[in-house]
């Protein structure tokens, strides 16, 4: 009975166990293939998938969200939590979708990639019907790690393609893909909306399409109803970008290219870059009609916007009607193109403005086309009995008309003549990468870039009749009744102004008294809005003070971003709701009118993604405002100095915010039109857009230096102690080399989390940069290291070598820094091979610290030295 009762556990324990492994055989598991053959197949129902090697991208059955009875089989991004209709970049079965998980993916008998359901029912194929029959066996189907699922076959030892999903595109445009048009066949790949974006993957209203007639350009056009209507459009292609995309410049959508093929008659746009980029992106035809950049921002575990076709009205196609204007920052944003008219009147006063514009005065060619058919116009310009000729006028920074047409020609002036020549041209354009462009049909879609876009637009000339010239420029026939008529008219607007003026300077003065909110005043000089202040710069937005005082609430503390010695930021919203920052200057920030003019005109004349960009300023009366993109993560000191923001910044986003600035100084010192030494380059003065990529701001201190200029000398030493060379804090001269000693004081603060303003060793009188050297001396600089960026051993080496970097940007001598160039060639290589850094400035003085009082002594080697430690918050 004893040994007997010892026996039924052990025969309970073989129970369970057998019951387990049987249990775990029955119950199916994911699991992925790399790809599948002849005979292979993934199943839904065994949850199994396939995956690129070495992983970016994903293959196998899915179900939108919120949806049982709907299976598809599609690509996504692997290893991203985001739903997969959210993360996905291809689906072959969109219109046709499984009704449960009965699907199988193989390979069918003809060769074919398949899409079977539970009854042996083919659901989607491949439909290949040029295949060897005697190579069947050989086939597999493969998903690459560009997205791309292809199924190819092996003859003879050589592979050939025999279909991709590259060629048939869902609605997600990719690097290495393509779209456009054979002329030849008519056939189109295009971009294909869903139906609903979020979760219904059939076929939408919208295509992504390559409009290669006259000059290439992308179009989004709207198949509502079977009928075809353009939606948006890129406008032509120079060769470096399509010219009507305010947004985009070379520095920013790089990549894109038109690739013809005048034999094949093949006309498509690649998107390929030069590059690894380890950024996860994708285009998206949106089911509402846009093309939408997203990136994947893993700290908020999200695709978020990076850029979008349609961002203001104006972008929408034709808004504004034939001969019509749009313009973001007016209002109404539509206008009639000079010397037209509102169709109707009537309609166009009540927004609806898809009518457009009419000619006010009909053309001199147009009158001798109808005196030959006996319709004479009594209303036609004639000077001593002989018509005056036509002419142009000019629209700077436009968004050329749609239907363009190339015309073989010289130059701009032969382009103009053989316009005005031509009466079937209404208007021309001359673009230095296209040529000569020309309009014969009605000018539709035309838009107004402001001075904040990318793009700088194209001189649109319009031509006009005689008299419409006159309306802006007075001719010879008026000047008697005009020499009566414009004293007269300056007289009365005088007095109108000086009444509005004086009325508007008691009710700021009542306002001022009644709740105190004004800043304390910088300089006192009347209300201009003269331009030319500004040099030759007739693009720049001038905002009124009453525009921006709407836009911020009256500058209320609640729209505050930020404030420091230089005034407060403001988050505002204009008319057309764009979002920017409005920077409104105080007394203390010491930035006079001059300073204040100098930021206007160097970064208004400044383009690239790494840099802020100025959409406009306002002086008036007591007041200088700047008016900026507005930057929602504001500046890099409130994530690198605040430990739970500094959480957020893994390497790989260090690295990039790294990168970018070093672009940034780069496009400065060589790469753009003008070069400026910044002089003021701190974390404070780097922003954060919304997925953390820097641009480089604040921009009063800046100067430009001459082509063949090497460096300059100042006795106004201006900039922030800790981030400035010596030779600039002690003898006024700057150079490159002085912003390549800032850019590596913040780099040793980006990798190590400390402020070089505020970081002090007591115990051995160091600064951040003395205990650098001292840590790279004892072999021990993985102490520098911030703690957040220790655990990141993959990367070891490259966080190592931006430690190495930053030492050689802060040696004492300017000639042994390295220039920018340089420098990203260093991040951006396997480059291993550096030279020893010597030692740091400031390092020999450590032992007595230099107070910020005796900055301001004169002496021998600098005087009047007004240098700041300043605390800036973010904008």
């Amino acid at each position: 009975m004893g040994n007997g009762s010892r026996r039924w556990p052990d025969m309970t324990l073989i129970c369970t166990f057998f019951f387990t492994v049987t249990v775990l055989l029955i119950i199916p598991k994911s699991s992925s293939l790399q790809f599948i053959s002849t005979n292979q197949s993934i199943t839904d129902a065994g949850n199994q998938t396939i995956v690129s090697s070495p992983g970016k991208f994903k293959l196998g059955f899915f179900s939108p969200e919120n949806s049982t009875d709907r299976r598809y089989v599609g690509v996504w991004f692997n290893n991203v939590t985001a739903p997969i209709t959210a993360s996905s970049v291809w689906v072959a079965n969109g219109d046709n979708p499984l009704r449960d998980t009965s699907g199988v993916l193989k390979i069918a008998d003809d060769g074919n990639l398949v899409i079977v359901d539970g009854r042996k029912k083919v659901i989607w194929s491949s439909n290949v019907t040029s295949m060897d029959a005697a190579a069947t066996s050989s086939r597999v189907a493969e998903l690459l790690d560009t997205g791309n699922l292809v199924l190819r076959e092996t003859i003879n030892g050589r592979n050939r393609t025999l279909w991709e999903s590259f060629a048939y595109p869902s609605n997600v445009f990719l690097p290495n893909m393509r779209f456009g048009v054979n002329t030849k066949t008519r056939e189109k790949l295009v971009i294909t909306s869903w139906k609903d974006t979020e979760n219904d993957p059939s076929t939408g209203n919208y295509t992504l399409e390559l409009d290669p007639t006259g000059v290439p350009q992308s179009i989004i056009m709207d198949n509502a109803n079977g009928n075809q209507r353009r939606h948006w459009r890129s406008g032509p292609w120079n060769n470096r970008i399509f010219i009507g995309i305010p947004t985009m410049s070379s520095t920013y959508l790089n990549g894109f290219n038109i690739l013809t093929d005048n034999n094949a008659g093949t006309v498509y746009l690649t998107l390929v870059y030069s590059e690894v980029r380890t950024i996860l992106q994708k285009y998206t035809v949106t089911s509402d009609g846009n093309f939408v950049e997203t990136h994947w921002n893993e700290t908020k575990k999200q695709w978020v916007k990076f850029w979008s076709a349609q961002d203001t009205e104006c972008d929408m196609y034709a808004k504004c009607g034939p001969f019509g204007s749009c313009n973001v920052l007016d209002s109404p944003i539509c206008s009639c193109l000079r010397g037209f008219v509102p169709k109707s009147v009537d309609e166009w006063s009540n927004g609806n403005w898809t009518g457009g514009c009419v000619r006010r005065t009909e053309l001199q060619c147009q009158r001798s086309k109808n005196e030959t058919t006996g319709a004479r116009n009594e209303s036609s310009t004639v000077s001593g009995g002989i018509e005056e000729a036509d002419g142009f006028l000019t629209l700077e920074r436009m968004k050329v008309p749609d239907f363009v047409e190339r015309l073989e020609a010289g130059s701009a002036e032969e382009c103009g003549q053989r316009c005005l020549q031509n009466c079937s041209c209404l208007a021309y354009a001359s673009e230095s990468n296209i040529g000569c462009m020309w309009w014969s049909r009605d000018l539709i879609d035309v838009q107004k870039f402001s001075n904040f876009t990318r793009s700088p637009g194209v001189n649109l000339y319009i031509k006009v009749a005689h008299s419409e010239l006159d309306k802006i420029i007075p001719g010879t026939k008026k000047n008697v009744r005009l020499s009566i008529i414009i004293p007269v008219v300056i007289a009365i607007v005088l007095t109108s102004l000086c009444t509005l003026f004086c009325w508007r300077r008691m009710a700021k003065q009542r306002a001022k008294n009644k709740n105190g909110t004004r800043l304390p005043i910088i300089d006192r000089y009347g209300d201009t809005s003269d331009k030319n202040m500004f040099g030759d710069n007739p693009e720049l937005a001038m905002f009124t003070f009453d525009t921006l005082s709407v836009a911020t609430n009256n500058f209320s503390w609640e729209a505050e971003l930020g404030h420091g010695g230089f005034g407060s930021v403001y988050k505002a919203k204009l008319m057309s709701g764009l979002e920017v920052a409005v920077k409104r200057l105080s007394q203390s920030s010491g930035q006079g009118l001059e300073e204040f003019k100098n930021e206007v005109v160097v970064i208004s004349k400044l383009q690239h993604r790494n840099l802020v960009r100025l959409l406009g300023c306002c002086i008036e009366g007591e007041e200088k405002i700047l008016i900026y993109e507005y930057m929602p993560n504001k500046s890099l000191d409130a994530f690198l100095f605040d430990p739970a923001q500094r959480a957020l910044l893994n390497w790989r986003k260090c690295f990039e915010i790294i990168e970018g600035i070093t672009r940034g100084i780069l496009y400065l010192h060589r790469d753009s039109r003008l070069r400026v030494i910044h002089r003021d380059l701190k974390a404070s003065n780097v922003l954060l857009d919304e997925n953390l990529y820097p641009k480089i701001s604040d921009f009063g201190m800046a100067r430009i230096f001459g082509g063949d200029e090497l460096q300059a000398d100042t006795r106004r030493v201006v900039g922030t102690y800790g981030y400035m060379s010596p030779e600039y804090a002690m003898e006024g001269r700057f150079s490159e080399k002085s912003d390549v000693f800032s850019f590596g004081v913040l780099l040793i603060e980006i990798v190590s989390g400390k402020k070089c303003t505020s970081f002090h060793l007591q115990e051995l009188s160091l600064s951040l940069l003395g205990y650098a050297w001292k840590l790279w001396n004892e072999n021990m600089v993985q102490k520098l290291i911030d703690p957040t960026l220790l655990s990141e051993k993959a990367y070891a080496e490259e966080i190592l070598k931006c430690i190495h970097v930053g030492l050689l940007c802060v040696q004492e001598s300017p000639k042994d820094r390295p220039n920018m160039s340089t420098v990203l060639s260093i991040l951006t290589s396997e480059t291993t091979n550096l030279p020893v850094p010597k030692q740091p400035a400031y390092v020999d003085r450590e032992a007595s610290s230099i107070s910020s009082g005796s900055l301001h002594k004169t002496g021998n080697l600098f005087s009047v030295n007004h240098v700041t430690i300043t605390s800036i918050d973010g904008r």
